[in-house]
């Protein structure tokens, strides 16, 4: 089994990191460089950056956000939110991005999956999905989670891997927030259908959730935001946790 990877998220809006419940009731939660600078330290597998904002307000994720954390980091760092165009791309890559995240602009124009990642290569290229559970299947949304797509999360899926996609990063948006555990049914639904890593996020709420998102949700990483800002639960702990469990993580 290959190791799996943990990974913390910074919800940022105008500069500062954020996190709510289901998408709603932001709430401030520190600086993102003086986070990054500890999750860097306390041994975090990789970093994202979406500006939860930046869809909806039409305008691109920081700059000067993006070049302070990637100054902070020796990990991978995916940064995702207004991304519309090569442009864009181009913009947060030059600031210090690994990796770029896609959502809507993916969704309004697929094909922007294979420019980029013939441009950067299909390892720097994230689709993310918003979904949440609607009858038999999981729905699709976009721009911050407020419009619905009119798409099936398992069949997005399939195509943003066949489009280039590196990896898939699928929030339920049902649990986000909740911390009432990542949804294994949708995550192992999603990573049963494609070939690519996909990243689980949304519902972390103990060190158990990570096991069994690992293990019956099949996923290739979990990606956290609450429980790591508010230092409830260090990454060490968490690892070790994961280790004695049977489950390979990154040192």
């Amino acid at each position: 089994m290959l190791a799996k990877r943990i990974i913390a998220c910074l919800d940022v809006r105008d500069g500062q990191v954020v996190k709510g419940v289901k998408f709603e009731g932001l709430r401030s939660a520190g600086d993102p460089a003086a986070l990054a600078r500890r999750y860097n330290v306390e041994g975090i597998d990789e970093l994202v950056i979406l500006d939860v904002t930046a869809t909806l307000e039409k305008r691109l994720a920081m700059a000067r956000t993006v070049r302070a954390v990637a100054g902070e980091l020796f990990i991978p760092l995916c940064v995702g939110g207004g991304i519309r165009d090569a442009g864009d791309a181009a913009a947060v890559v030059e600031a210090g991005a690994d990796k770029v995240s896609l959502n809507s602009a993916a969704l309004a124009d697929p094909a922007i999956i294979t420019r980029l990642a013939r441009q950067y290569g299909s390892q720097a290229v994230i689709v993310a999905i918003d979904a949440r559970r609607e009858g038999s299947h999981f729905a699709v949304y976009s721009r911050s989670g407020t419009t619905a797509a009119s798409r099936d999360a398992v069949e997005w899926a399939r195509e943003a891997e066949q489009r280039g996609a590196g990896e898939i990063l699928l929030t339920s948006m049902d649990r986000d927030g909740t911390r009432s555990g990542f949804d294994c049914e949708m995550t192992a639904a999603v990573s049963t259908a494609v070939n690519i890593p996909v990243i689980a996020s949304g519902g972390a709420g103990g060190f158990d959730d990570f096991v069994d998102v690992f293990t019956s949700g099949r996923a290739d990483a979990a990606l956290a935001a609450s429980i790591f800002h508010y230092a409830e639960h260090s990454v060490s702990a968490l690892k070790a946790h994961l280790r004695e469990r049977g489950i390979p993580v990154r040192l």
